[in-house]
């Protein structure tokens, strides 16, 4: 297995939990940091996800993308239309691929955001949808592997571009 390098956009409103599901992710789901702070600017997290078939590779702009909300909050979920839109401005005249993410799942009796409806809004932006519950360790690792099937199908499709020019 070689080394490839995709970069993602984790982007959602303010304590939905974007950086708890990344480090929960990094860390394979032994630690979760019941305190944060609220996260500013930018926190870059690596981990290494087998994707078979590709060499070493590193691309320039971001090629995924992670949308995350919290399903107790209504709110977060109607501004992930805002941050679908910041997110492929920063990628013009390509696709980016991506999932959302419904949060906060633990918080059951709570819930403001009905999976159908946001299901049903994901694929309608080309998105892939998954629920998760980072503080109960539940289901944070399938956006990433879905995340990672995609970004390993734009590299293919890559491939094949130069092998045509070739």
């Amino acid at each position: 297995m070689v080394k490839l390098a995709a970069k993602c956009i984790l982007a959602g409103d303010p304590a939905v939990g974007k950086t708890a599901l990344a480090q929960i992710f990094r860390s394979d789901g032994t630690h979760f940091q019941k305190n944060y702070t609220l996260t500013t600017g930018v926190d870059l997290i690596v981990k290494m996800v087998p994707v078979p078939d590709t060499g070493d590779s590193v691309w320039e702009s971001p090629n995924v993308l992670c949308l995350v909300y919290d399903v107790t909050n209504e709110q977060s979920f109607s501004n992930c239309s805002k941050w679908l839109e910041k997110a492929r401005s920063q990628v013009p005249g390509t696709s980016l691929p991506g999932v959302l993410v419904g949060n906060k799942t633990d918080l059951a009796g709570r819930r403001a955001v009905d999976a159908a409806q946001a299901h049903e809004w994901a694929l309608g932006q080309g998105l892939e949808f998954f629920e998760t519950s980072v503080k109960d360790t539940k289901n944070y690792e399938a956006p990433f592997q879905c995340l990672a099937r995609q970004f390993h199908q734009l590299y293919r499709e890559k491939v094949e571009v130069f092998h045509a020019l070739a």
